[in-house]
């Protein structure tokens, strides 16, 4: 290297040595320590969290009734309105009552003629008593006149039953509504030739005032929420369950159910089991076949941790993970047990303890083992922090319906 280069080299590395050293450079390389970075943080404390979930369900109604024909027959007329209300013995369908009238008279015919024969036989019994002592009657003309007697009563009895059945047959002309509610459209009409029992139905009734909303959950949560029971942490009030339903259009249905029952088996494949909430349907705005969601109010869980759920990150192994301020100042991250969200909170099972300090702002510059400065702040209804001690907007709710998560 030349000389001239040289100088300049040299020249240029002590102005640069110059500079680093300047002792009016900021930060660290002025050679001023770092202070310990402000974080945003809330005190949580165990509180009363009202406990939902929220389930799939589907609409069923409370009672079906296919109606079929129990004798043959062509349809006269249809009676009824089509998709209308019909009532508990509404006539339906007028099956040809004709084959049916002659039958019955056939049989009444029958019954008069055997009764008719009842008091003859009845009297050469009293008349073969009587004469049967002087040996006028044989006793083998008494024992004749007897059986006699006993087979009229026997044709008395087979044409009453004959009867019965000629009236039953006449009456299933009349096809009427076993149950009250809502008739389907007819699969028939007059003039159709129709069998008994057969495997069309002519029309099908549903009962939808009150109306079933059938639902399903998982034998996890069940066990879940019996161990809440059992801890005495969820506090249930007196009677079922109370429920109310989404609509598929996002809208609330402005009754209140009440769960009913729970099957007492788990489906093997599915690990889910079924239970069933009843609803009043006044206006029939709830329909058989319908999709909703049900939230299932379930009590309170009494000493419940809510987490902003801002706070918390998940690890590697799918864990949810949320950073706090120990008691000497400096930051640890924890492993947390979610169980299921609480409007824009997580509930936690473990993790918490009562007092401790939930980093919830600045978590960007920060990790384990610093040293930071807590600062106390309130979460709004955005989920911006401010400082307890400046005006700010209302703090979000900590506590709510909770769902599952």
């Amino acid at each position: 290297m030349k000389p001239r280069a040289l100088s300049l080299a040299i020249l240029l590395g002590a102005c640069l040595l110059s500079a680093c050293s300047d002792g009016s450079g900021d930060g660290p390389a002025g050679g001023q320590p770092a202070g310990p970075v402000e974080v945003g943080v809330i005190t949580l404390k165990p509180q009363n969290v009202p406990l939902t979930i929220e389930l799939p369900g589907r609409v069923s109604a409370t009672k079906v009734a296919e109606i079929r024909p129990q004798v043959d027959g062509l349809i006269q007329k249809r009676v009824f309105t089509e998709g209308g209300q019909v009532k508990a013995g509404d006539l339906l369908y007028q099956i040809d009552p004709r084959p049916y009238q002659a039958a019955y008279d056939s049989a009444a015919a029958a019954l008069e003629k055997a009764q008719a024969a009842v008091p003859s036989a009845q009297a050469k019994v009293d008349r073969y008593n009587q004469l049967v002592g002087v040996n006028t009657v044989t006793a083998q003309s008494l024992d004749d006149a007897k059986a006699t007697l006993a087979q009229a009563k026997a044709d008395v009895a087979a044409a009453e039953a004959a009867l019965a059945n000629a009236q039953i047959n006449l009456d299933y002309t009349k096809v009427t509504a076993p149950i009250s509610g809502l008739i389907s459209t007819s699969s028939v009409t007059e003039g159709a030739l129709v069998t008994a029992n057969q495997s069309t139905a002519l029309a099908t009734i549903r009962e939808i005032d009150p109306i079933h909303v059938d639902l399903t959950d998982s034998s996890t949560n069940l066990l879940r929420i019996r161990s809440l029971v059992d801890s005495g942490r969820l506090k249930r009030g007196d009677g079922p369950p109370a429920v109310r339903l989404k609509l598929n259009d996002n809208s609330s249905y402005d009754k209140v159910g009440q769960l009913r029952s729970a099957e007492a088996t788990v489906n093997q494949t599915t690990g889910t089991f079924a239970m069933r909430a009843s609803f009043d349907n006044p206006t029939r705005l709830l329909l058989p076949g319908m999709y909703v969601r049900a939230v299932v109010e379930l009590g309170t869980d009494e000493g419940a941790f809510l987490v902003p759920q801002r706070a918390v990150n998940r690890n590697a192994k799918g864990d949810a993970t949320a950073m706090f301020v120990s008691p000497d100042g400096k930051v640890e991250t924890r492993v947390l047990r979610t169980t299921q969200s609480v409007g824009s909170n997580w509930l936690v099972e473990a993790g918490i303890e009562d007092g401790d300090r939930l980093i919830v702002d600045g978590l960007q510059r920060i990790g384990d083992g610093q040293a930071v400065t807590a600062i106390e702040v309130t979460l709004d209804t955005a989920g911006v922090a401010h400082p307890v001690d400046a005006e700010a907007p209302a703090p979000a709710p900590s506590a709510g319906g909770a769902s599952n998560g």
